[in-house]
């Protein structure tokens, strides 16, 4: 059992230090724009940094903060897919729980969409394609973000890539419980739409 269980344990650490990076943080602090805590929703995320009116600083916590999620799941995916969505897990709970900012972190999104892709390509690609066309016709990064992925879970379980689909799907009541806020504000229409300081 240990040498089974020893490489998921190790990638799920690996996955929470590196999802543990709140790059939207260090990123505005360092461009001078101050605790991005202070701007806004007060999130980490990239939707957040784009309300300080920088969309290439907002383009570079995207990219980067998918790419947390990214990197450890291709690392981990060496011993298997089990160390692979334990990665993913471990990724995501980083970024939602930071040990850094006293466990109030983000809440996931760019994180899941790169552990999304990392588990599967097939995913990811439609994960993304739900969030922009979403994006595109509502104006709402929340409500895109709760839809694409959970179209990405459900196109997991689609193609029957186990255990890829249960690490996704556990990924989902998560970052939906992060944005319970969101959907409150979406149901009374108050929701502020992309581009849009709250």
């Amino acid at each position: 059992m240990a040498w089974t269980l020893a490489p998921v344990l190790v990638a799920l650490a690996l996955g929470y230090l590196l999802g543990s990076i709140p790059f939207g943080l260090v990123l505005t602090r360092a461009a001078g724009l101050g605790d991005i805590r202070a701007i806004g929703s007060g999130n980490i995320g990239a939707t957040n940094v784009l309300r300080t009116g920088n969309k290439k600083l907002a383009a570079a916590v995207l990219v980067l903060d998918a790419l947390k999620g990214f990197a450890p799941v291709m690392i981990a995916a060496i011993y298997g897919p089990f160390a692979a969505v334990a990665a993913a897990l471990g990724a995501v709970l980083g970024h939602l729980f930071p040990v850094w900012l006293g466990f109030k972190g983000g809440k996931g999104v760019a994180t899941t969409i790169g552990v999304m892709w990392g588990l599967s390509w097939p995913v990811g690609a439609i994960t993304c394609a739900a969030w922009l066309i979403v994006a595109v016709l509502f104006r709402y990064s929340s409500l895109a973000a709760l839809l694409g992925i959970v179209a990405g879970a459900a196109s997991a379980w689609y193609f029957d890539i186990r255990p890829v689909a249960l690490g996704i799907t556990a990924l989902v009541p998560l970052v939906w419980i992060r944005h319970h806020q969101n959907i409150g504000r979406l149901l009374s229409g108050t929701e502020p739409k992309i581009g849009q300081r709250s």
